[in-house]
This record gives structure tokens, C-alpha cells and sequence, in this order.
């Protein structure tokens, strides 16, 4: 499961390719290491046009999973959008797609640790998007907050290409490379958009840093 990404590109390239019309993010800063429950930008639908905004990592977890606790932690990745829990939130006021310049998955290590193995399109981290679902929910997020009303997000998941299976072979996120790709999950009817749910080709990830709570690279 990818568990750690990255986002160090500026505002204008994400408004250009994501065509956003409102920007409410106000000044955002390089996150070089964007964990779940952390705030990040997603780009959602709105009515006044494709809005950039900030959202919390981690969407409602199905409520089998949460018996006998009072917390939500959240589910990041979304593997199975066809689940009852998940159908709610696959309508066109639902979807997101989240910018990122890379993605870490967990590198199993001799010594059985696990540290993160970064991945981008290259050592210039170029920009992409995840394929995501938003919602605003009213949860028990962290013990200490109590219970807070948040737009929340989470990203799909895929079978892994050759690059990212060599390290964690179970699935990668959903990557949306092109203004196309973005047009489709964001405006197609569900049917077309969940084609876009599909490994990237081989060969088109670079493992750019290893054994880095961040990435260390800066845009």
C-alpha cells in the first residue's frame, strides 16, 4: 500500500494540468513527505469549476473494520471501488485527483525492516495525479481532537507495473499522467472513468531516493 508520497512541484503547474478555475490553498508550501491523516491538495470538482483545495488523507473506513474503537484513522488506498462502501462516492461530485511528484512503498529489507523505496517519472520529479474519491465526513479522527467534520480523500489502488512490483508486489496507486487521463476520471461516466484503473507501463518509474522519510529532492 502506498503510505507516503511526495508533492514539491509549485501551484501554477498543478492549475495548468489539472485546469483548475478556484484556488483555495492559499500559499502552498513543498510537502516532501505527506503521510495518512496529514492535510494535502487534491483537485476536486466544483460548482465554479475545478477547485484546488486541502483535504485530510484517509477515507471512512467500513464500519466492519471499526468495531470496538473510537477512532477512524482512515483508509488511504481504495482497491475495490465496486464495494458498497466505496459506491456512494464514485459520482462526478465525488472524485478528486490528487497531485504528486513521488510515492514511496515500503522496501522489505534482510534485516526485516521495511523502509520506503521512492518512485517518479524521473529525477526531476515531473508532476502527475493520483486517481481519488473525496467526501466530507464527521469522525473521531485522532483521541485528542474528539470528533471534527473533514473533507477527506483517498486514491485507487492497481496491480503494480514491473518497477514498483519488484519491491511491493500487491498494487501502486492509480497514476494519471496526461490532461486527458485527468478529464476522463474527473467528467466520464463511472464505467469509462474505472478503465483508467491500470498499472503504468514498464519502464516509465525511476526509483529516485531510498530510506527516506521524505524525498529529499526540492522543486
Amino acid at each position: 500500500m502506498c503510505n507516503l508520497f511526495s508533492m514539491t512541484t509549485n501551484q501554477q503547474a498543478i492549475r495548468d494540468l489539472a485546469k483548475v478555475m478556484v484556488d483555495r490553498t492559499g500559499n502552498l508550501p513543498p510537502l516532501p513527505g505527506i503521510y495518512p491523516n496529514m492535510m494535502a491538495p487534491i483537485v476536486r470538482n466544483s460548482v465554479d469549476g475545478r477547485e484546488l483545495m486541502m483535504a485530510r488523507w484517509g477515507m471512512p473506513t467500513p464500519p466492519r473494520y471499526l468495531a470496538g474503537k473510537t477512532v477512524d484513522r482512515g483508509v488511504t488506498n481504495i482497491r475495490n471501488p465496486q464495494s458498497p462502501h466505496w459506491r456512494p462516492w464514485l459520482d462526478v461530485a465525488h472524485r478528486c485527483v490528487v497531485p504528486f511528484t513521488s510515492f514511496a512503498e515500503p522496501e522489505p529489507q534482510p534485516d526485516g525492516s521495511r523502509p520506503p523505496a521512492w518512485f517518479a517519472f524521473g529525477e526531476t520529479r515531473p508532476l502527475a495525479f493520483f486517481a481519488g474519491i473525496w467526501c466530507r465526513w464527521t469522525s473521531v479522527r485522532k483521541a485528542k481532537d474528539g470528533e471534527t467534520t473533514d473533507d477527506l480523500f483517498g486514491f485507487l489502488t492497481t496491480k503494480p507495473n514491473h518497477e514498483v512490483g519488484a519491491i511491493h508486489p500487491e498494487a501502486m496507486p492509480v497514476v494519471l499522467a496526461t490532461g486527458e487521463e485527468i478529464d476522463r476520471w474527473m467528467t466520464a461516466p463511472i464505467d469509462d472513468a474505472l478503465l483508467l484503473q491500470n498499472p503504468l507501463p514498464d519502464g516509465t518509474l525511476t526509483i529516485v531516493a531510498r530510506a527516506t522519510p521524505e524525498d529529499p529532492s526540492r522543486q
